[in-house]
């Protein structure tokens, strides 16, 4: 199957490219600027640069490779620089998945967006696919905005949300247990909420997900994440605990101790006995993340 990814540089796409190319399928990897995937030379692989903001580029890009589906993980995803750039912010989640939307209905793709737990208010936690989303943030409100888009496409479709992705870092930014890694070998100190619960993803566990959505083209809304729930300090401080580092130099704060443009959700984390029971998603446990995070890097 042909499988076109946007955001393919990113820290999901490497995975989720890799896993791809596993199964056999044939990956078109989309992004801005030069490709910093290390599949070149393979014949099952492509990269072809992207921008979706760009409604003619899309179509161009579309018509050349016919993709049979496509995974819409590009976005501008820190909510901080979304409250601050709420324009720009529109552009490239909201009217940039219109743009793929439309460029996909041309060749009747199935459609899958990466989305996240922001949709929701976290006033409770662990959410299931048919509560009612009420974002606290612009980025909440604009990844709300590109389900919304996706439920009206014609063809089939997907949204698939997922919580606090963590994992090693090959291509994309940093997260939060890589952060940690890098603060405390510098012996630097590092802040970290203790107040916000969440359901923590392993990044392959999340590409594994994708992949089996993609083969048994499973329709409609689906919560892939974690199962243990954590705040980001429980896990920062098992992080510095598991790679022996000094956990004293991590401080744990409340959000009312930050000043951030984008307020966060308290309580996410979801329940996933959906994907569980539809395509089979079990997800490691929090200690097998870390290790697989860090296998060799002590």
């Amino acid at each position: 199957m042909s499988v076109l990814i946007t955001g393919a540089n990113g820290f999901l796409g490497y995975y989720l490219t890799d896993l791809l190319l596993q199964k056999g399928h044939q990956v078109i990897a989309t992004g801005r600027g030069e490709c910093r995937l290390p599949f070149h030379g393979r014949q099952d692989f492509q990269y072809i640069p992207m921008d979706f903001t760009e409604p003619a580029a899309i179509l161009s890009v579309f018509e050349r490779c016919k993709p049979e589906t496509v995974v819409h993980a590009g976005a501008m995803s820190k909510p901080d620089d979304c409250e601050l750039n709420q324009e720009l912010a529109f552009n490239i989640n909201v009217q940039g998945t219109a743009n793929v939307l439309q460029a996909s209905e041309k060749h009747q793709s199935f459609f899958i967006l990466v989305s996240s737990d922001f949709v929701f208010d976290g006033e409770r936690g662990m959410y299931r696919e048919h509560d009612k989303p009420n974002p606290v943030s612009y980025y909440g409100s604009t990844k709300l905005q590109a389900e919304l888009a996706v439920q009206q496409y014609i063809f089939d479709w997907s949204i698939i949300r997922t919580v606090l992705v963590y994992g090693r870092p090959i291509t994309g930014r940093s997260n939060l247990l890589s952060i940690v890694k890098e603060k405390l070998e510098k012996g630097e100190e590092y802040c970290v909420v203790d107040d916000q619960l969440r359901t923590p993803t392993y990044v392959e566990d999340l590409a594994t997900g994708i992949a089996a959505v993609i083969e048994i083209k499973a329709k409609g809304i689906f919560h892939v994440s974690g199962e243990e729930v954590l705040t980001p300090y429980q896990m920062a401080i098992r992080t510095a605990e598991y790679l022996k580092l000094d956990s004293s130099l991590i401080k744990r704060v409340t959000a009312a101790d930050f000043s951030q443009p984008a307020k966060r959700p308290p309580r996410t984390g979801f329940v996933i006995d959906k994907a569980k029971k539809q395509f089979g998603f079990h997800p490691v446990s929090f200690e097998i993340g870390l290790e697989k995070t860090f296998n060799g890097q002590k």
